[in-house]
């Protein structure tokens, strides 16, 4: 049997104006009257209210990460988040580094900060159109001016919004900024050993640099230092943000003032200058903000030293979005 139904709602009988069967004999007849008041079916509200509460639901069921991209919404800058890959990458360029570096090029920009220690480069990942930027906060650390350019050349002044020093992140904005393309931020909960990846950044200044690697390893404990003057010094020598890792310091001292945080390890190179860039996936999501990685010292001058090690750190895009409400509510941690 098939039934039908009206657009206001109404029941349609498919058997009207044709031939009814007959009725049983012994059925008792119809009532004589019909009923003095039929009962008022109550319309249920299906508006907004309805919409969000069922929204509100859906997230409270689901979690993580798109229960965090949904309350982002409520928001005047939008975060593209979820907790799930999303295909940020055209089909016809799946899984191609090609791909993945043309959609989300657009999304790393490239930070120049100056303080009483001299001058550092780093990178940043655009969030909201409206130009937050995620970077490491030893990029920005003492900063007393701070200049970014977008991989179309435009050059925007920034101010500090939230730092976090215990997870070297920090959160700043872009002056007189709007419609910039914002990264999808993805989730690294889901990452395995041998996921390929992508890094993009600006190393020893080359902004839009592209490399590719795999993660190497999943919750690595990296220590760095939390004293700003110490980490803007070393980091604008060039030999990179010194770092701590299985015993053993790398690019200088990491002083007593650190902090130690899981991270991701990728063989994708990193060089001074990668600091606060993404590193993503093959769809195009940010899965983790490039922190650490080794600078053997002499490069410059012995062959054998020259070239990244594959020894690289990231802080995972999971922590990042658990620490954003605070970075932009002004943490100065």
């Amino acid at each position: 049997m098939t039934e039908s139904f009206h657009r206001s709602g109404e029941y349609q009988n498919p058997y009207e104006g044709q031939q009814q069967a007959p009725v049983n004999p012994e059925w008792p007849p119809p009532p004589a009257y019909a009923p003095a008041h039929a009962p008022h079916q109550k319309k249920r509200n299906r508006g907004p209210v309805a919409l969000i509460a069922a929204v509100a639901i859906v997230a409270a069921a689901i979690g993580g990460g798109t229960a965090y991209g949904i309350q982002e919404l409520t928001g005047n800058d939008t975060v593209a988040s979820s907790s799930t890959s999303t295909n940020v990458v055209p089909s016809s360029q799946k899984g191609t580094v090609a791909g993945v570096a043309k959609a989300v090029s657009p999304s790393i920009v490239e930070i120049n900060a100056d303080s009483n220690a001299g001058s550092s480069t780093g990178s940043g990942v655009i969030i909201t159109s409206g130009g937050e930027v995620i970077t490491n906060n030893h990029v920005i650390a003492g900063a007393s001016r701070i200049k970014v350019t977008t991989s179309d050349g435009t050059s925007y002044s920034a101010k500090v919004v939230g730092t976090d020093s215990k997870k070297d992140l920090a959160l700043i904005k872009l002056e007189n900024a709007s419609g910039l393309k914002a990264a999808t931020l993805g989730d690294s909960a889901g990452l395995q050993v041998g996921d390929q990846v992508v890094a993009i950044g600006s190393p020893e200044g080359l902004s839009g640099t592209v490399t590719s690697g795999i993660i190497s390893a999943l919750d690595r404990d990296v220590t760095v230092p939390t004293e700003q003057d110490q980490g803007q010094q070393q980091f604008q020598q060039g030999d990179g943000w010194p770092f701590e890792f299985g015993g053993r310091q790398f690019n200088g001292d990491t002083g007593n003032d650190t902090t130690t945080y899981k991270a991701l390890q990728t063989d994708a190179s990193l060089n001074p200058g990668n600091s606060g860039g993404a590193l993503i996936d093959m769809n195009g999501n940010i899965i983790g903000i490039n922190s650490a990685m080794y600078s053997p010292a002499g490069s410059a001058s012995s062959s054998s030293d020259a070239g990244s090690v594959g020894l690289g750190f990231a802080i995972p895009i999971n922590t990042v979005k658990a620490d954003l409400a605070k970075l932009r509510a002004g943490a100065t941690d």
